[in-house]
């Protein structure tokens, strides 16, 4: 896939830091470099290519509760589901007025929600609108409540909208080959939507996939929905997850996505991925245009450190970090030695990469390899440099995420 490089409206990264070797240039082959550093296989995790059903197109009628594993419907009993399907015909149908009856105001605000995580493809609706209620005379038992959502279109307009989501999302979903493994449609997605999509708190209808796949600018909600939209019609389960975050800029509201990749049960947070959501919210001032995995199927201990679901969600325990990213390239490192770190900066020099992640696995091992590695491995990887490209003056940079107990280090080879 091609990935165009993010337009930052923010400000930039505040922890990059620059430096530069004189050294006298000697030249050596691309076949002695392997022996001058010592480079060793490393090969990174492999994930089966599972056999899995055809996925979905995107012009297909918008699949029921009934036909689809919708999470959120599944968690309900049989006289909730009666009236969740109320809701969500009524909301299909753009009726002004869905009537319920026997059912408390709370209770149709809870379920008006729960249609709304569940269905991204309601995109003519965000969830809200009014309720009215009303009692039965003379204190007979039985109350009945009257929704009333507020759509941002119907009719034609609604129907144009609609069939330049299922163009966008066609175009989209022919790039992933059906047969592809759950690992390898989860990134495909992560990487399109983070790839297409300026992060814009300003973007009009951002709070469902129209903004994703025709607008092109969105939030976390517009995200979380176009990563959910479209993994359901790759057959891969993903449902809506909401809540809190802090960063830097402060603790807010937030989506993000859980997922089931061959098996496991592991968060996406699609938003947190793409560069210029970081610099807007870091208030940072370089240019760091590539895409961040720490959120591509991560597992509690992970989110949690700065992600908190809404209390109301009832979540399955995510506890294996086998698919995230970092893990599946061998960019991931449990303990510290040095030398295995070296060999991977080494290995992306000679590769000619313009850089080398070093993603720890918690704050204890990132602080017990931060200081060699920066004070004398990236200096070694340097030399390195130096000696394989015939260099005399060897720069490079490095960005230092203490939050995400990552190492990234960038390689200029003029």
């Amino acid at each position: 896939m091609s990935r165009r490089k993010k337009k930052k409206r923010g400000c930039g990264l505040p922890f990059w830091i620059l430096a530069a070797f004189a050294l006298a240039a000697a030249i050596y082959s691309r076949d002695s470099i392997a022996e001058l550093l010592s480079l060793q296989d490393n090969e990174a995790r492999e994930v089966s290519a599972g056999q899995v059903p055809a996925g979905k197109a995107a012009g297909e009628e918008m699949p029921s509760a009934e036909g689809t594993e919708k999470y959120y419907y599944q968690q309900l009993d049989q006289d909730e589901r009666e009236l969740y399907s109320r809701i969500r015909d009524g909301l299909f149908a753009c009726q002004e007025e869905i009537e319920l009856d026997g059912v408390s105001a709370e209770e149709t605000d809870r379920l008006y929600g729960l249609v709304m995580k569940d269905c991204p493809e309601i995109f003519w609706c965000d969830g809200s609108g009014s309720l009215v209620t009303s009692t039965s005379a003379f204190g007979l038992a039985g109350s009945s409540v009257t929704l009333r959502p507020e759509y941002s279109c119907t009719g034609e307009e609604k129907e144009a909208r609609q069939r330049q989501i299922q163009e966008a999302a066609e175009e989209c979903l022919a790039g992933i080959d059906s047969q592809a493994s759950d690992y390898e449609k989860i990134l495909y997605v992560y990487e399109y939507v983070v790839g297409s999509v300026e992060y814009d708190l300003e973007a009009e209808n951002n709070q469902n996939i129209y903004s994703v796949f025709v607008g092109k600018r969105s939030v976390c909600a517009g995200y979380a929905k176009a990563v959910q939209y479209l993994l359901e019609r790759l057959d891969v389960f993903c449902t809506y997850v909401s809540g809190t975050a802090v960063s830097q800029a402060g603790e807010g509201g937030h989506a993000w996505n859980l997922v089931r990749c061959e098996g496991q049960y592991c968060y996406v947070d699609a938003t947190w991925g793409d560069p210029v959501y970081r610099q807007e919210e870091s208030r940072e001032t370089a240019d760091s245009p590539e895409i961040a995995y720490d959120y591509m199927c991560c597992d509690d201990t992970r989110l949690f450190r700065t992600h908190t679901p809404d209390k109301d969600q009832v979540l399955p325990v995510c506890s294996s970090m086998a698919y995230n990213y970092y893990v599946v390239n061998g960019m991931y490192y449990e303990s510290y030695d040095a030398q295995t770190v070296l060999q991977a900066m080494n290995r992306s020099i000679a590769a000619g990469e313009g850089m080398t992640v070093l993603k720890f696995s918690g704050p204890e091992v990132y602080r017990e390899a931060r200081e060699e590695v920066l004070t004398d491995l990236a200096d070694r990887a340097a030399r390195n440099l130096a000696h394989l490209y015939g260099i005399g003056t060897v720069r490079y940079s490095y960005r230092d995420d203490e939050s995400l107990d990552k190492i990234t280090m960038y390689w200029e080879y003029e």
